[in-house]
């Protein structure tokens, strides 16, 4: 089959197409006959930092987490999925997993789900990984409710837009930080406020939103300096939810308020093995709201074929995307 190589990591990765085998799907895994997939910001991560990460995959290896397709084989077990079914999730492209940049895709049926019937296959593709880690961060940590004041920082972007639009669903008031009229927009045809944290002070959008109580809870996607934003943000006793946490920070404003500090690494069930199959049920749910209009994905006007992986890692690099970016795998 074909496939794209990522071959060497660094600033500039090295990516090149090659004739590899075609995987056969083992016992509890399924063959794709993958249609699309999207570039995270963790791909671009692994394609330039690659063994300092701890979780890289060796090198030669098959790019890509996002995977969209249709069931081409289900192996010699019993499956609850068949041949011609369309399937999507985030299952490979780290460790020993091969990834999605291929004709083929072999993966473990736990971390798939039947996909939306109301979206194209490959759009489908962009779903998984951001919209895992916004229901992780939202409804297993977080557990938001009706009524509550939510806070996402990062709201335009691919985890903060769905994290914005399951806290409308929710029930909850949301405020989103964005950088630019744009990403405000955006924001607001999603059901929520938005603030540029560049024109406006924490303590401002605090007092303007929350009457000075504070967010009952703050989702940081940015990390870094936003991090301490989310704790000077947050209510006293509230939660902050983060993605990024590799950092050292001065916890007094976390302790003074008492605040819980919970922290979403998505990506372990896929380093692990353990905790597979919740993936795959909340891709189900996903599935049903995309299907019912009650969610939406942002993809960038500009999406690339599998074969202009490079190409798309300089463009998520240059900033100008606007959610999500697609790769195309397959007509």
């Amino acid at each position: 089959m074909k496939a794209m190589l990522l071959e060497r990591f660094g600033d500039a990765p090295a990516f090149s197409p090659h004739e590899i085998e075609r995987p056969e799907p083992r016992p509890g895994e399924v063959l794709i006959k993958v249609a699309g997939s999207s570039l995270n910001p963790i791909d671009n991560k692994i394609a330039t930092l690659g063994d300092k990460l701890g979780f890289a995959p060796k090198l030669p290896a098959v790019p890509g987490m996002d995977v969209s397709g249709t069931v081409e084989d289900i192996g010699h077990s019993m499956s609850r999925f068949q041949p011609g079914d369309r399937v999507f999730g985030c299952a490979g492209g780290l460790g020993a997993l091969p990834g999605s940049l291929a004709e083929y895709m072999v993966a473990d049926e736990r971390l798939l789900a039947h996909a939306p019937r109301n979206m194209a296959l490959a759009d489908a593709g962009t779903l998984p990984l951001v919209s895992i880690t916004a229901w992780l961060a939202l409804f297993r940590r977080a557990r938001i409710k009706p009524c509550r004041t939510l806070l996402v920082h990062g709201g335009a972007g691919g985890v903060g837009h769905v994290a914005v639009q399951l806290g409308v669903h929710a029930g909850a008031k949301v405020v989103a930080t964005v950088s630019s009229e744009d990403k405000a927009a955006v924001v607001e045809s999603l059901g929520a406020a938005a603030v540029n944290y560049r024109e406006t002070p924490v303590a401002d959008y605090v007092a303007e939103h929350t009457d000075g109580e504070g967010f009952d809870v703050v989702f940081d996607t940015v990390g870094g300096r936003c991090l301490d934003n989310s704790f000077e943000a947050a209510a006293q006793g509230g939660q902050v939810v983060s993605t990024v946490t590799r950092s050292s920070h001065d916890l007094s404003t976390m302790h003074a308020k008492g605040l819980s500090l919970h922290v979403v690494f998505m990506l372990l069930p896929l380093i692990t093995g353990d905790g597979r199959p919740l993936y795959g049920k909340i891709l189900d749910e996903i599935a049903g709201m995309i299907d019912d209009e009650a969610l939406a994905v942002l993809i960038d006007e500009k999406s690339f074929d599998y074969t202009e992986i490079a190409e798309a890692h300089r463009y998520w690099a240059s900033g100008q995307a606007m959610g999500k970016i697609g790769i195309t795998v397959a007509g």
